[in-house]
C-alpha cells in the first residue's frame, strides 16, 4: 500500500503544480494511532505524509480544511503545518501531505505556545460551528452553523454522542435521563453570553509539539466554539506548563468561573473516549453529568 500511496501523491503533485516530485528518501515517523505516516525527502523539500484506507472518506480533506483555517490567523507565536495536498478515500487510500516540522527547541517556547493559542482564539465568527462536519479522532463532529452556543453544545456535542454511544454500548434509563436533564440545565450552568472562537478542538499534549520554528499544533478538530471548550481537553490530561497558562491569561484573560465550566465541558471528550474505547470512561462521564444536575 505504501508504494501505491506514494505514486498517487507524486501524480497528484505533478497534476497540481506541474513539477515532478521525486522521492529521494523515506522514513517512518509517528503519526498518531489511526493512520500510517512517513517523512519524505524529495527534490521539492521535506514533507510529512499521512494516509489510511480504512477511515471515513473525507477525513483527510476535513483535516486539511482545519489546518488551513488555523493557518489563516496571523500568528508569529504558533506554527501550523502547511498543507500541500490532500485526497479523500475512493477505492484507494486517502492522504494528507504537509511540510515537515523538525523537532527542536526555541527560546520562550512555553510562553509562545500560550500567546499563540490566545491569538488563535481571538479569531471569531458570526456563529458557532464550521464550514463542514469533521472528526475528533475518528468520531464525527456535527458543525452546522448555530446562533446559540447552548444549543450547539447541548445538541451537536452531548446529545449526538449519546445517540452514537447507544448504537454500540448500553446506557441505562437513569443515565439517559441524567444526560437529558443536563442538556436542559445548560442555560443555568454556562449562561447565555458566549462568543465564537476558533479552537483546535482536540488539544491534548500529543497534539502540540516543539519544533525548530517554535511551538506547533497538529491533528486538529477545528470549529468555532466557546473558547473554554479548548481548555476542557487541555486540563483533562495535563501536559501544559504554568508558563503557557500564564502567557495565555496575560494575552486573552479568562472569564470569571471558567474553571468550573471547563469541568462540565470535559464531558464531551470523556463521552467521546467512552464511544471510542469503552471502559471506565462511561462511569466518568456519568459522574460529571450527576455533578451538574
Amino acid at each position: 500500500m505504501e508504494k501505491k500511496v506514494i505514486q498517487i501523491v507524486c501524480d497528484d503533485y505533478q497534476n497540481k503544480f506541474g513539477d515532478e516530485l521525486i522521492i529521494q528518501q523515506k522514513r517512518p515517523v509517528g503519526g498518531g494511532c489511526i493512520s500510517h505516516s512517513l517523512k519524505l525527502l524529495t527534490n521539492q523539500g521535506e514533507y510529512f505524509l499521512k494516509w489510511n484506507r480504512f477511515v471515513e472518506p473525507d477525513l483527510f480533506i476535513r483535516e486539511a480544511e482545519s489546518l488551513n483555517e488555523m493557518a489563516s490567523v496571523t500568528n508569529a507565536y504558533l506554527t501550523v503545518p502547511k498543507v500541500v495536498l490532500s485526497r479523500d478515500v475512493d477505492n484507494h487510500p486517502g492522504y494528507i501531505l504537509m511540510n515537515f516540522l523538525p523537532s527542536g527547541h526555541t527560546s520562550n517556547e512555553d510562553e509562545n505556545l500560550g500567546i499563540g493559542l490566545a491569538l488563535l482564539h481571538k479569531k471569531s465568527a458570526d456563529r458557532f460551528g464550521f464550514y463542514n462536519d469533521n472528526y475528533c479522532g475518528s468520531t464525527l463532529q456535527l458543525n452546522g452553523w448555530t446562533d446559540s452556543w447552548i444549543e450547539f453544545f447541548g445538541q451537536k456535542r452531548i446529545l449526538f454522542l449519546i445517540q452514537e454511544i447507544q448504537k454500540n454500548r448500553h446506557l441505562s434509563e437513569k443515565e439517559l435521563n441524567t444526560y437529558h436533564r443536563l442538556i436542559d440545565r445548560l442555560p443555568n450552568l454556562i449562561g447565555e453570553d458566549h462568543k465564537p472562537s476558533l479552537i483546535h478542538g482536540d488539544l491534548w499534549s500529543g497534539n502540540y509539539m516543539y519544533t525548530t520554528n517554535g511551538p506547533a499544533i497538529i491533528d486538529p478538530a477545528t470549529y468555532y466554539a466557546d473558547r473554554e471548550m479548548e481548555f476542557s481537553i487541555m486540563t483533562m490530561f495535563g501536559g501544559f506548563s504554568q508558563t503557557t497558562w500564564n502567557a495565555y491569561q496575560y494575552t486573552f484573560p479568562f472569564e470569571k468561573g471558567w474553571e468550573e465550566r471547563v469541568q462540565l465541558y470535559q464531558i464531551y471528550h470523556v463521552l467521546n473516549h467512552y464511544h471510542l474505547f469503552g471502559g471506565s470512561y462511561g462511569n466518568q462521564a456519568f459522574s460529571i453529568a450527576k455533578k451538574f444536575v
